[in-house]
């Protein structure tokens, strides 16, 4: 035996067992659910948090815990499109033959390598720990490795890399560098006009996190009562509703006792404005009667049936599916006034024709308005979802125009820019309708709010207004 083979042989490096982050972790199992189940990161993410805060206790979740899952998980959510290309240029293989859980962990480790101030040691080093916790040490070697590259540029230096440049494809440059599919930033484009800076502002806009906004129900709670209850380090007003009150980064609804009470609700001031606007339109004749045909989830409703009441009118909110019926009544509940919440489908409607003076029809669509709130819809819809709505949106529209009594009015919204859902629709139903009915200027009762276009209809949108993208047009039945 030779004097090397008697020698002792080195004892191997010990195993050392991954250490379990909660933050990562949590944020892993949002994407995983919004991946998987189709659910949505606003519904997902809050029983998550609450099940960390009550299993680590509040000394090991914190504030500050909380606020980095939900930064990680919107964070990549909104630049899945470029994440993607990056890391596509990272591996070996096309994405699609990278397991959905290896490209969430590395989608993970990206945005906190290119989009956050997480030094870049300690965001490999937390990814590639999470991945040993969730998928196991092989996996996280793979995941150790891409994230190495990654890290060997930044945000601006990969861009230059991944994107096409604007001159040669100026709509998959900004989908690259805007993380927006194509066919949304096409769509996107047509329906703002107007010139490059233009629509990369609106892009990056849908990109940023949005505010969080109350609406003080009227009858029930003012904007000014919030403002005092909550402080001006808390709050502040809206800028053009007069019933917003926005919260300060880190405000939790939740814990607002006018929220709690019902008193007040979450709402976006583009929503607001739609609501509010349908009731300042003039009338020819009484002022008795609103419906809200498309009432789920109710915060429309509540607004509408609190200004509803303080004129001495009912609402019926109707909504087809009842769960939703059950959001909406839980939203009205307390309202001062009379109204009353029906399970309705609004192709079929219950009512007999005429017998409203104020009409709302908010009609489900693609949702591309609202994408700093859902930023996984834009990967989630499709350009042949358009299809499967047009009907129902035209059926909606119809009815709210049988509805509603001559000389009343109607509003027909929708949370999506897209020139199919909104003109398209609006002009189609109302060439049916010939001389009986005609588009009202919507811009006069939207006071003091700029770049409205040129009308009647409004759009609204992010990068102009702070809003989500909300499209109203007001229709008064003349016959």
């Amino acid at each position: 035996m030779s004097e090397q083979s008697r020698r002792p042989r080195r004892p191997g490096k010990p195993y050392r067992r991954p250490q379990k982050d909660p933050v990562r972790i949590l944020a892993f199992e949002a994407l995983r659910a919004v991946d998987e189940r189709d659910a949505y990161a606003n519904l997902v993410l809050p029983p998550l948090l609450r099940k960390a805060r009550e299993k680590e206790g509040p000394d090991k979740f914190d504030g500050r815990d909380a606020a980095l899952a939900t930064e990680l998980v919107y964070g990549t959510l909104r630049r899945q499109g470029t994440y993607d290309a990056v890391i596509a240029a990272c591996v070996d293989r096309p994405l699609r033959e990278v397991d959905p859980p290896v490209l969430d962990v590395l989608s993970l480790g990206a945005h906190q390598l290119l989009g956050t101030r997480i030094p870049s040691h300690a965001a490999v080093s937390a990814s590639v720990e999470l991945a040993r916790v969730v998928l196991g040490d092989g996996r996280a070697k793979f995941v150790n490795a891409v994230l190495r590259k990654v890290a060997q540029h930044d945000l601006d230096g990969w861009l230059e890399q991944v994107a096409p440049p604007y001159d040669d494809d100026p709509e998959d440059h900004l989908a690259v560098v805007h993380s927006h599919p194509r066919w949304v930033v096409s769509a996107l484009w047509d329906s703002l006009g107007g010139d490059r800076a233009g629509i990369e502002r609106l892009l990056e806009a849908d990109n940023e996190r949005p505010e969080v906004t109350l609406v003080a129900r009227p009858g029930r709670a003012t904007a000014s009562e919030l403002l005092d209850a909550l402080g001006e380090e808390a709050a502040t007003p809206g800028r053009w509703s007069p019933y917003a009150v926005t919260l300060s980064e880190g405000g939790e609804p939740g814990a607002i006792d006018a929220v709690r009470d019902n008193r007040a609700g979450v709402q976006d001031e583009g929503s607001q404005l739609v609501a509010l606007a349908l009731a300042g339109a003039p009338l020819d004749g009484p002022d008795q009667a609103w419906l809200d045909g498309c009432a789920g989830p109710g915060g429309k409703a509540a607004l509408l049936a609190g200004l509803a009441a303080e004129r001495g009118a009912v609402l019926l909110a109707s909504e087809k599916q009842p769960h939703r019926a059950g959001l909406v009544a839980k939203a009205l509940d307390g309202n001062p006034g009379p109204y009353q919440v029906i399970a309705a489908d609004g192709t079929r409607p219950p009512w007999l024709p005429g017998t409203f003076d104020r009409v709302l029809m908010d009609v489900p669509c693609t949702g591309l308005g609202a994408l700093r709130r859902r930023p996984e819809a834009r990967w989630r819809r499709r350009p042949e979802d358009l299809d499967g709505f047009a009907p129902l949106q035209r059926a909606l529209l119809r009815t709210a125009l049988d509805s509603v009594r001559v000389g009343g009015v109607v509003g027909y919204a929708t949370c999506s820019p897209h020139l199919a859902e909104t003109r398209a629709v609006v002009d189609d139903v109302l060439k049916e309708y010939g001389s009986t009915a005609d588009l009202i200027d919507a811009r006069p009762l939207l006071e003091g709010v700029p770049d409205l276009g040129e009308g009647p209809d409004v759009q609204l949108w992010p990068h102009l207004h702070g809003t989500d993208a909300m499209y109203l047009a007001l229709i008064r039945r003349i016959a």
